[in-house]
């Protein structure tokens, strides 16, 4: 891929993109979020055209790419969210459109012997007679490979395929590279995590702001080099742990029971404590409680049982703004339907939970009141661009976290539950964003933090909970905790013994 260039409308997604593969290689593509790196492998995939440049496989000169194309050419993708159908059976997703005929009838019998030969060669356990719905996200995205090999797929690009996965789901996957790139195979691999992308790749290419920085081999390079690349400075992901004398429990949550959207994120009976001064973390695949439990103690679900203690009030099944008022600030997961109002500007969305009691009086809204106090948390947390006056939804979605974070920070609370805090930002906003959540534990508040990454887990919690359909399944001080023993518990097993037996 040579010169490539592609725009939606004003934004220029790939301004100068730059990318090849040789056979038998793993390589991965790297930047930050918005970088252009998805993008680059759709266009590769055909999923859009381009609007400059040129795309060569095998050297041939290829246009007017389309996904069609693409299969005919030997190239299969991944994708983050799987396209797989709920309802149909595995082996039904994996031969769709592709069903081998015996007369006017699929063959079966012919489609289960083709797909069991990729199953057996690289050693993937997949079950061809259950349904999507029935299944894990780990056997899942084995599916999805499945599927793009019988197709005929020389070339296999992997959207964040470990971003969904357990640390065990992630080992088994990479095994399962390592024998397609045995095979002759050639992937692509885009992630953001540098230890996995140190761990499985031959070479690496990294994007920034749209265009090509550069290649390097594995065992040149490090992971800071390679955040430096991406970002252009030096980064500090693995922030110093400040240890703080705790305070007495600030949040107690006694036996709780939700509903869920789904049967395995009912919770059934959490306990648990946080204390001032304290970061408790919750890890856990996604889907598994997370979010309902979340949403039952800042007053967006019902508890149907149990209790949610403040202080030692009952804050149980109260409205969001009565929850806040008691003390809890709260960064949602998903900053974009929760957190923000995209199309208001900046400085509205900094002050919006206390624009009747700060910035107004009776229907008169403070302007001036409003700048001076959006300007000065603009400048605090690095909320960029500096001008406070322009809608949310122009900013990066690492600037736009910042705005939620600077809000509930500055807030007042007792509590900040934080959701998936550093979720789609680029690294130099998830390097601030921690820093920010230490301090607010410094100053003697209380933290729950909820997140999907187990390093921020590790790295952030004094204590760690792990979730697994709806329940806790084990507690440890983080360090106890590693990814071995986290993941074990966030699949449902014991915590391992210090000798390897497993114990209750």
């Amino acid at each position: 891929m040579k010169n490539i260039k592609k725009s939606f409308g004003e934004v220029k997604a790939v301004k100068d993109g730059n990318f090849n593969l040789r056979k038998g290689e793993i390589h991965s593509l790297i930047g930050e979020n918005g970088a252009g790196k998805s993008t680059m492998m759709k266009l590769l995939y055909g999923m859009y055209d381009i609007d400059a440049g040129a795309i060569t496989i095998n050297d041939e000169i290829v246009r007017n790419l389309n996904p069609k194309l693409a299969i005919e050419k030997g190239i299969g993708m991944v994708h983050q969210e799987f396209m797989l159908v709920d309802d149909l059976t595995v082996l039904e997703n994996i031969i769709l459109g592709f069903e081998p005929q015996r007369g006017l009838k699929i063959d079966f019998t012919k489609a289960k012997e083709n797909v069991q030969q990729y199953i057996d060669q690289y050693g993937m356990d997949i079950q061809l007679h259950k349904k999507i719905n029935q299944i894990s996200v780990g056997e899942a995205q084995r599916v999805e490979i499945i599927k793009v090999l019988t197709r005929g797929a020389n070339i296999i690009i992997l959207d964040e395929p470990t971003a969904v996965l357990t640390p065990q789901e992630a080992k088994s996957l990479f095994k399962i590279l390592d024998k397609l790139r045995e095979d002759g195979k050639s992937i692509v691999f885009i992630s953001h995590k540098l230890d996995e992308v140190m761990e499985i790749s031959d070479r690496i290419s990294v994007m920034r702001q749209g265009e090509y920085i550069g290649s390097v081999d594995k065992k040149d390079t490090s992971p800071r080099e390679l955040a430096k690349m991406m970002i252009g400075r030096e980064v500090f992901l693995n922030i110093k742990k400040k240890y703080t004398e705790t305070g007495e429990v600030l949040l107690k949550v006694n036996d709780l029971w939700t509903s869920g959207e789904k049967e395995i994120s009912k919770i059934r009976g959490i306990s648990l404590e946080v204390k001032r001064g304290e970061i408790v973390g919750v890890a856990g695949i996604d889907g598994n409680g997370q979010s309902e439990f979340i949403e039952s103690l800042v007053g967006l679900r019902k508890v149907e049982r149990g209790q949610v203690l403040l202080e030692n009030k009952d804050i149980t099944n109260l409205n969001p703004k009565q929850v806040r008022q008691a003390g809890v600030t709260y960064i949602p997961e998903d900053r974009n339907t929760r957190g923000l109002n995209r199309e208001l500007s900046i400085a509205e969305n900094l002050i919006a939970t206390n624009v009747d009691s700060k910035f107004s009086k009776g229907v008169i809204l403070n302007t001036n009141k409003m700048k001076e106090y959006a300007d000065r948390l603009a400048e605090k947390f690095d909320i960029r661009p500096r001008d406070t006056k322009i809608a949310a939804s122009a900013l990066s979605g690492g600037n736009a976290q910042k705005i939620v974070v600077a809000r509930e920070v500055e807030d007042g609370g007792k509590l900040l539950i934080a959701s998936q805090p550093t979720r789609g930002v680029d690294i130099g906003a998830i390097e601030s964003i921690r820093s920010i959540i230490q301090e607010v534990k410094a100053k003697g508040l209380g933290v729950l933090l909820i997140s999907a990454d187990l390093e921020e887990v590790m790295s952030l919690s004094d204590r760690i909970v792990v979730m697994h359909e709806g329940k806790i399944t084990g507690e440890m001080s983080a360090d106890e905790a590693n990814e071995e023993n986290l993941g074990l518990l966030m699949m449902g097993g014991k915590e391992l013994g210090e000798k390897g037996e497993d114990v209750q």
